[in-house]
C-alpha cells in the first residue's frame, strides 16, 4: 500500500512538473507570430501582448489550478485533473482564435498568423500530462482517443469563424490536391514496405530456424544495412536501377529508374528486415515448446505444426515487430522525396529549401498522427492477441 501511494505521488509530481512548464512557457514565449504576408518575416508576440496581461492570467489560471489539483490530488481526483487538463486542451485554439481576432488586420487578406513556440510546448506538455492520466485511470483506448479528438474537433470548427488566417490552414489551402496526393503515395510506400518486408523477413527467420549456423551470418549483413545513413543507401541504389531499366525494357515500362519509388522502395525495406525478422525469430522461438511436443503428439506435420500452431501462438510478438517495422517506414518514407518518391516529405524539404515553417508542418505534423496511430492500432491488436488478457487490458 505505501508503494502504491509512493508511485501516485510520484505520478502527480510528473503532472505538477508538466503545469510548470507549461506555464513557463506560456509566459516566457512567444504565443503567435503574425505576418503581412508570406515573404516577410512574422512578429513574435507573447500571451500578455495577443489581449493583455489580464486576459493572459485569467487564460493560465486552469493550468495553476491543475497544478494545484495535482499536488493535493489522491485516486478520487483524477477525474478532476482530466477535466481540467482537457479544459486547457480546448481552450488551446480558441486561443488561437482570440489572437488572429485581436492581431490580424482585416484589411489585409494576405496577413497570417503562426503558432508560436510558446502554443507548441504549452500543447506538448498537455498532452503529456493527458497521456499520463488516461495511463492512470485505465481508461479503455476509444475514450483516450475521443479526449484527443475534442480539441482537434474546436479547431477545426474555429477555422470558419476566423481561423483560415492561420499559416498552417493557409499552406493547406494552396496545396490541398497535392496534399491528398502525397498522403496516398507516402501510404502507398509503406504499405508495400510493409508487406514485401514481412514476406521476405518471416522467409530468412524461417531459414535460419533451419540452419541455425547462418543465424550470425544473416544478422550481420542486416545490422550492416542499419548502419548506412538512408540518403547514402538511396545514392548507391541510383546507379544499379539505373542501369537495369536502361537494359531491360520490362523494368524501365514498370517505372523501375534510378530515382522515383523503386529506389525508395528498395532501401525502407532494407531498412525494415532487422526488426522484422529479429521479432519474428523470438516469436517462434518464444512458443512453449510443451505446446510443440503436444502437437507432434497429436501427428501433426511439420508445416501443420508451422501453421495451425507456431505461428497463432507467435502472432502478438510478430504484430510487434510489424509495429516497430510500420513506424520506422512512416518516419523514413518522408526522406524518400528527394529522390523524387513523393510523399509527405516533399513538403518537408519544400519548406526547408524556403525558410517557411508552416510547409515544414504541414509535411510533419501528418507523419506524426500517421505513426502515432499506426503505433496504437497494432499495439492494442497485440494486446487483444495476448493469451490471458482481457480486451480492455493495457489501453
Amino acid at each position: 500500500m505505501d508503494s502504491q501511494r509512493s508511485d501516485d505521488g510520484k505520478g502527480y509530481l510528473v503532472l505538477v512538473a508538466l503545469m510548470g512548464a507549461a506555464l513557463v512557457a506560456w509566459w516566457w514565449l512567444p504565443s503567435v507570430s503574425v505576418a503581412p504576408n508570406r515573404i516577410v518575416p512574422g512578429t513574435g508576440f507573447s500571451a500578455g501582448q495577443v489581449a493583455g496581461w489580464p486576459m493572459a492570467l485569467l487564460a493560465s489560471l486552469p493550468l495553476l489550478l491543475t497544478g494545484w489539483v495535482a499536488l493535493r490530488a489522491g485516486q478520487q481526483r483524477l477525474s478532476w485533473l482530466l477535466g481540467l487538463v482537457m479544459l486547457c486542451l480546448v481552450g488551446w485554439p480558441l486561443w488561437l482564435l482570440l489572437a488572429t481576432v485581436q492581431l490580424v488586420d482585416p484589411q489585409l487578406p494576405q496577413a497570417r498568423v503562426a503558432i508560436g513556440a510558446g502554443m507548441w510546448l504549452t500543447l506538448f506538455l498537455l498532452l503529456l500530462a493527458l497521456i499520463e492520466l488516461s495511463t492512470r485511470m485505465k481508461l479503455a483506448a476509444w475514450r483516450s482517443w475521443l479526449l484527443f479528438l475534442l480539441p482537434v474537433a474546436v479547431l477545426a470548427a474555429c477555422i470558419p469563424v476566423g481561423l483560415d488566417r492561420l499559416a498552417l490552414w493557409q499552406e493547406y489551402q494552396g496545396r490541398s490536391d497535392d496534399f491528398i496526393t502525397a498522403i496516398g503515395v507516402h501510404l502507398l510506400l509503406v504499405a508495400a514496405t510493409v508487406v514485401l518486408s514481412l514476406m521476405i523477413g518471416v522467409g530468412i527467420a524461417l531459414f535460419v530456424r533451419r540452419v541455425p549456423a547462418m543465424q550470425r551470418t544473416v544478422f550481420s549483413i542486416l545490422n550492416f544495412l542499419q548502419t548506412i545513413p538512408s540518403l547514402a543507401l538511396f545514392g548507391l541504389l541510383l546507379g544499379p536501377l539505373a542501369w537495369l531499366a536502361s537494359h531491360y525494357a520490362w523494368l524501365e515500362s514498370l517505372g523501375v529508374s534510378g530515382i522515383g519509388w523503386a529506389p525508395a522502395l528498395l532501401a525502407l525495406v532494407a531498412y525494415s528486415l532487422l526488426p522484422m525478422v529479429r521479432n519474428t525469430l523470438v516469436a517462434l522461438e518464444g512458443v512453449d515448446e510443451g505446446v510443440i511436443e503436444a502437437a507432434r503428439g497429436m501427428g501433426m506435420s511439420r508445416r501443420q505444426i508451422l501453421q495451425q500452431v507456431r505461428l497463432p501462438l507467435a502472432l502478438p510478438v510478430l504484430i510487434e515487430g510489424i509495429r516497430i517495422t510500420t513506424v520506422q517506414a512512416i518516419g523514413l518514407t518522408a526522406v524518400a522525396a528527394l529522390i523524387g518518391a513523393g510523399g509527405l516529405g516533399r513538403f518537408i524539404f519544400q519548406g526547408l529549401g524556403q525558410a517557411a515553417m508552416d510547409l515544414v508542418l504541414l509535411g510533419a505534423l501528418p507523419i506524426l498522427i500517421m505513426a502515432l496511430v499506426a503505433d496504437a492500432l497494432l499495439a492494442g491488436m497485440a494486446r487483444k492477441l495476448q493469451p490471458g488478457l482481457s480486451p480492455g487490458a493495457g489501453t
